[in-house]
């Protein structure tokens, strides 16, 4: 059972990063509020993922989180029926630990529908198994902010960079008009603040718009 890993992150290819361990690269997936925290790929600082790892008969996959917080909110998730891993790294993405337990709390079918993955039932699912629980964990009752600390992933341009948000939006399930639309808001509003827009920054503005 693979619990932590320690390295390097070679390669991000949202929602999966690549993790050098002393010459071995790990395939992880993790939630933006992971990426936010993780410095750029080649970059020789070395970062700590606490890991959770799935097995199955065919495939083996690790799910990988900065905080331990993290990694106890997406244990809960895959343990309401009809959420897998997928899924839950979605509403982790999408919500935030804090986001997604306000709006559990909230009983916001809407909100959580909004979620690719997440049908109305499932939602009940979410609000009925996890309203407590969720709290128990030290949540308060309020919404997550935006505020975020990203590093500047080198890209050249912001034409490589809104293909790149695309790109991660279609991966996290939403289709490719919708991610079209949020990524150029999301930029453009991300522009007016500065000529170097970060990449996690705006992912996390995009999914905001997507959620609302």
């Amino acid at each position: 059972m693979i619990a932590q890993l320690t390295g390097l992150v070679a390669r991000v290819a949202t929602p999966f990063v690549v993790i050098d361990v002393g010459g071995v690269g790990y395939k992880v997936a993790v939630p933006l509020s992971t990426l936010e925290r993780l410095p750029q790929p080649g970059s020789q600082e070395k970062v700590t993922l606490i890991t959770h790892m799935l097995v199955r008969e065919d495939d083996l996959s690790l799910y990988g989180f900065s905080e331990e917080l993290e990694l106890k909110v997406f244990e809960l998730l895959l343990t309401v029926q009809g959420v897998g891993p997928k899924v839950a790294l979605a509403l982790l993405s999408a919500l935030g630990g804090a986001g997604l337990a306000q709006t559990v709390g909230a009983e916001d079918v809407r909100g959580l529908s909004k979620v690719p993955g997440i049908g109305a039932k499932t939602a009940q699912r979410l609000i009925l198994d996890l309203k407590d629980k969720l709290f128990a964990l030290g949540f308060e009752r309020r919404v997550e902010g935006l505020a975020a600390t990203g590093k500047i992933i080198a890209k050249s341009g912001n034409a490589q960079l809104l293909e790149d948000i695309i790109s991660a939006l279609m991966n996290l399930g939403y289709n490719k008009a919708e991610a079209q639309k949020a990524a150029d808001a999301a930029l453009d509003e991300a522009l007016k603040l500065g000529p170097s827009p970060q990449f996690p920054i705006v992912l996390r503005a995009a999914l905001n718009r997507l959620t609302k």
